[in-house]
């Protein structure tokens, strides 16, 4: 497949990932009574924490693989097949929890416990044919998930339990499981299945779940606490304004997730740097687009996407857009990083999570809400700026090392000893 042709169908493979979260939530919310969409938003939140270590365990370092050779299938057949039996282990035992416990939202538990495996190995597949580069068999996969979702959660009726909806939302992906699992059978046939190297110490899925952890778990709950310490509008604020930039997290997730596949077609180190810093400035220039498109919004459009939270969301804008735009930078740098040297990722997501939630409290007390705002956009522009000093630092060395090798592997010149 032409790189061009991958871009395409990665983007929209992620963008169709995206909008099946955000149709479900739909769907549940018309369904539910309040206070069970409340319960099923929960279990959700649930879902979505183990579809991040999900991916940061299993999916990110396989996308990290060169080639489509015999190791890198065997790779492919190995992750899948470990996510699926990690996830059957987790939910079996989250089932049993939760079975000895009464109420609607241990219910719901149960059964996100029972179709687990189901959903979390359809989206290992996803990672799987983005490393053999065939994006387009995911993207098949996730529209049949899309479709199969919303016919099974259309025939629902208003006031369906949680745990009813659980269930139909995890079973509604067995057929796009089903169709992937017999895709990545005919692709990875007669390769080896190694599940050993996933549990040894030093595996990098350890390290990128505990950035995922870091830099996103820190992020939320500094949020939560300013705002339960504080002025509760921070929260919504926030919340409503990053809602607006919602397609800017899937480019992104699209660049960590299923870039190394892409740029990794790009031989040589200097040009494939080259090119993720243009995807940078592209994704950022995407940013600052954007912004002003919500900028220009009128009101009563502002208020159809976000009601009440609007007036304040929109004065956030500027903040909030500088912020993705820094942010896009930063993604493409780790992006690099990854491709360079994988293992120097996880101190720069530690130090500068930290740094953003010290920036976020200090502009919270200097300026309320829009001084936070200002404050995250502080945060990812001291965190770009480390990740692309340490890719200049780390290629001038990898430069270095090669002319140390040619120095000593040509023969000396006249006159020399």
């Amino acid at each position: 497949m032409r790189a061009r042709t991958a871009v395409l169908c990665s983007v929209a493979d992620q963008g169709v990932a995206a909008l099946t979260n955000i149709l479900v939530l739909v769907a549940a919310a018309r369904l539910s009574t309040l206070a069970d969409f409340a319960r099923f938003s929960a279990v959700y939140l649930v879902f979505t924490v183990l579809l991040g270590v999900s991916g940061a365990y299993a999916g990110q370092p396989l996308v990290l693989k060169r080639g489509a050779g015999e190791e890198t299938r065997g790779a492919c057949r190995s992750a899948v097949t470990f996510t699926v039996l990690a996830a059957t282990v987790l939910g079996a035992l989250l089932a049993a929890v939760c079975a000895l416990v009464p109420g609607d939202t241990a219910r719901a538990l149960l059964m996100l416990g029972l179709v687990l495996p189901v959903v979390l190995g359809q989206d290992a597949v996803r990672y799987a044919f983005s490393t053999l580069q065939q994006p387009h068999l995911a993207l098949t996969s996730d529209l049949l998930r899309l479709g199969c979702v919303l016919g099974a959660l259309s025939v629902q009726d208003y006031g369906t339990s949680p745990a009813r909806l659980i269930a139909v939302w995890g079973l509604s992906a067995l057929p796009a499981l089903l169709l992937s699992a017999a895709l990545l059978h005919r692709a990875t046939a007669g390769s080896p299945l190694r599940l050993r190297p996933m549990l040894r110490r030093g595996h990098l899925g350890q390290r990128f779940t505990v950035e995922f952890g870091v830099g996103n778990a820190t992020g939320q709950l500094s949020v939560l606490g300013l705002g339960a310490v504080g002025n509760p509008l921070l929260v919504g604020a926030l919340r409503g304004a990053t809602t607006l930039f919602g397609p800017l997290n899937v480019l992104f997730t699209s660049a960590t997730s299923f870039g190394p596949p892409i740029l990794g077609r790009i031989g040589d180190e200097r040009r494939r740097i080259r090119a993720t810093a243009a995807l940078a400035a592209v994704l950022a220039g995407t940013a600052v687009l954007w912004a002003t498109v919500l900028a220009l919004l009128p009101d009563s459009a502002g208020r159809q996407l976000l009601g009440d939270t609007w007036p304040v969301a929109a004065d956030l804008l500027p903040a909030t857009g500088s912020q993705y735009a820094a942010m896009a930078v930063g993604t493409c740098g780790l992006l690099a990083l990854r491709m360079l040297d994988p293992r120097t990722t996880l101190a720069i997501q530690v130090v500068f999570s930290l740094t953003a939630v010290a920036f976020l409290a200090g502009g919270y007390v200097v300026g309320g809400v829009p001084g936070a705002a200002w404050g995250l956009f502080l945060g990812s522009l001291c965190k770009a700026t480390a990740t692309w000093i340490r890719v200049a630092r780390l290629r001038r060395r990898t430069v270095a090392g090669d002319e140390d090798v040619t120095a000593d592997v040509l023969p000396a010149a006249p006159g020399t000893y």
